[in-house]
């Protein structure tokens, strides 16, 4: 991984590529990644308006571009070269490339990005990807296949999509908890992010008011591995924020860790607080002092 991903990315809010306005509000808010979004927030027949309006956007745009991502609409259909012509030239730091079927949609995106880069004299590799791996029955069998692909940097999932391809009347639970098939695509993202050694992000909450739930959602997500969560509203942000930012008594307790390894070299396992420590504490409690150190 380049110095260039090495940055927090707790926090990935949504805005749609059609309005200045909700672009605007997404760039400047506390959200680690802004995404304009030019699939499903964009209807058909204004395609062509919102990739002038995004590029338009992000052209004058003097924050931080390394920041921001375009979703650009999904190889599987008519839009993405139109979407990348439109808004490379304005150097986004990100592209997130929806209802991924496999790597080689990776690896097709990295020989377009590179053309483009070139096109527009930029540093080539410098265009980072996050892809949606689990919009499709399909994808669902190819989330381990990501490892050394060009340009990535995270992986996150989607349930929407995915129940379109079921062909399910609904992918909740009476309980509003996910379906069993869709706790699966959670889990082959994670395992499939943590093969590839790239960013784990958990999907949306739609329920953008209920914050309470958003806030468990993401604890527990967090312990399970995920690294961040996508939002698709400022409300959101501070709570994603805090849930994935380690609290002061986890520092203390992994530096603790890192402490007591380092002044026993040797030994494979050390007794803490009651408890035996071996070799994968010290690695969990040394990933956590790395991203702490991204916030």
């Amino acid at each position: 991984m380049t110095d260039r991903t090495r940055r927090a990315m707790r926090s990935w809010l949504f805005a749609p590529g059609d309005s200045e306005k909700k672009m605007s509000k997404c760039a400047e808010s506390a959200a680690d990644i802004a995404i304009l979004d030019l699939e499903d927030a964009v209807a058909p027949d204004s395609k062509n308006e919102a990739r002038q309006i995004l590029r338009d956007f992000l052209s004058t745009y003097d924050g931080d571009k390394s920041r921001v991502f375009v979703r650009v609409n999904p190889l599987d259909g008519p839009h993405t070269l139109a979407d990348l012509a439109a808004v490379m030239p304005a150097r986004p730091g990100g592209i997130m490339l929806p209802k991924v079927y496999g790597r080689q949609d990776v690896e097709t995106l990295d020989k377009y990005l590179e053309a483009f880069e070139v096109a527009n004299d930029m540093e080539r590799g410098s265009t980072q990807v996050i892809v949606l791996v689990t919009e499709t029955a399909e994808s669902m069998f190819h989330c381990g296949d990501f490892k050394n692909a060009p340009r990535l940097v995270a992986m996150t999932w989607g349930a929407e999509d995915l129940a379109d391809s079921l062909g399910a009347s609904a992918n909740t639970e009476p309980d509003g908890s996910f379906g069993f098939t869709y706790e699966l695509a959670r889990s082959m993202c994670l395992l499939g992010a943590a093969t590839a050694g790239v960013t784990a992000i958990e999907t949306i909450q739609a329920d953008f008011r209920d914050l309470d739930a958003l806030r468990v959602r993401a604890d527990k997500v967090r312990r399970a591995g995920f690294q961040g969560m996508l939002a698709i509203h400022p409300a959101q942000i501070d709570v994603i924020n805090e849930a994935f930012t380690p609290g002061e008594e986890e520092l203390a307790e992994a530096r603790e860790i890192v402490a007591l390894f380092e002044a026993n070299p040797g030994a494979g396992t050390i007794g803490h607080n009651g408890k035996m420590l071996d070799r994968p504490h010290l690695a969990r409690a040394r990933n956590l002092l790395a991203a702490a150190d991204l916030n």
